[in-house]
Parts: C-alpha cells; structure tokens; sequence
C-alpha cells in the first residue's frame, strides 16, 4: 500500500503519548492495534497516550499478569470501551483466541495488544502495526554517547504501517497529525 510506512521519533515518554494520542484520535470502532517491540520499548507508554485521546480517565498500566484491561471511552467517534491486552505470556493462537479480543471489539470497541505480533493472525482482518524501538534496538534510533537507564527519558522511533483497507483513508490524516502533535517538543515528526 503506498505511502506506508509512516515512522516518527520521540525524545521524551512524555512525547511518545502525544505521538500515540494523535493515533488515538483517528480510532474508530473496530480497530485492533498490535504494539510490538522488546522490553521497555514503550508500549504501555504509548497506550496511556492512545488512551487519553479516547477520554479514558484514570491511570492506564501494564496488563502483563491480568492479560486484558478494559477502559471505558467517552465515546469519541462512537469508542466506548478500550481493551488492552498483553499476550507476551501466552503460548499459543488459541490462548489468543480465547480472550475474544476481535469480538469485544465489534461492540464499539478498540484494542491495543502489546506483543501483537504473534497474536496477528487471530486478531481479525487488517490491524495496524506500530513498531517501538530505542537506541540499540533493531530499527531504533541511534544510541546517543551514554547508554539511559531502563525506563529514563531517550528517544523512540515509531513506525505505523498495515491496517489494510481500515486505515487506507486515514494514512494521510495520521501523517498530519504525527507530523503537528510530534514535531514539537519531544518530538521530530513524521518521514
């Protein structure tokens, strides 16, 4: 599909929820994400931002050992609930089948799945991807002078591609919107 993928660095946590928000805000009902990346990429980062641009009040943490959260939405675009699920713990398609994540999300709902990847193929038809990665990480950043500690402030590259003909129409505004939410401060923008 032309144009994707759409990839963006962020400097800060704090500029990856604004990136993830502005993803967010082009949800609609149905969506599946998968978040993928190795350890302390910031996927449940992400996730908080993605969960503010959808109304979700309260913290939104790691569903590693519940494998699902539920969030209710205010309903922006007609989201009413956000699940995100973590299935880094599950061995197999049909452990993945069994949290029902495409059906709870036919009911106004959008999932976000960290460690998506593996899940894909029993996830529905058309999920769009979004890769994490920091300095060191395939397809990260570069590492600056001295490596951060685990969880400190550094840079994270996105990139957002898939989601077939769900996302089609909404590559563009995607663009647009990582390009003036992301370009500020913490961010670099959209390439």
């Amino acid at each position: 599909m032309s144009g994707w993928p759409v990839e963006t660095e962020t400097a800060t946590a704090e500029g990856t929820r604004v990136a993830a928000a502005a993803l967010g805000a082009l949800a609609r009902p149905g969506d599946v994400v998968l978040l993928v990346g190795g350890l302390g990429a910031g996927k449940t980062t992400f996730a908080q931002g993605f969960a503010r641009a959808l109304g979700v009040q309260g913290p939104v943490t790691s569903p590693t050992f519940t494998l699902v959260r539920q969030y209710r939405c205010a309903g922006v675009d007609g989201v009413r609930q956000l699940l995100h699920a973590d299935v880094y713990r599950l061995d197999s398609l049909a452990e993945v089948e069994d949290l029902a994540l495409a059906e709870l999300v036919e009911d106004a709902g959008v999932a976000l799945v960290e460690w998506g990847d593996a899940a894909a193929p029993a996830l529905g038809a058309d999920p769009l991807r979004v890769v994490l990665a920091r300095p060191g990480q395939p397809g990260g950043p570069p590492a600056g002078p001295a490596d951060p500690a685990p969880g400190a402030d550094e840079p994270r590259r996105l990139t957002v591609g898939g989601g077939g003909s769900r996302w089609a129409g909404r590559r563009a505004a995607l663009a647009a919107a990582l390009a003036s939410g992301v370009g500020g401060p913490g961010g670099g923008g959209p390439r």
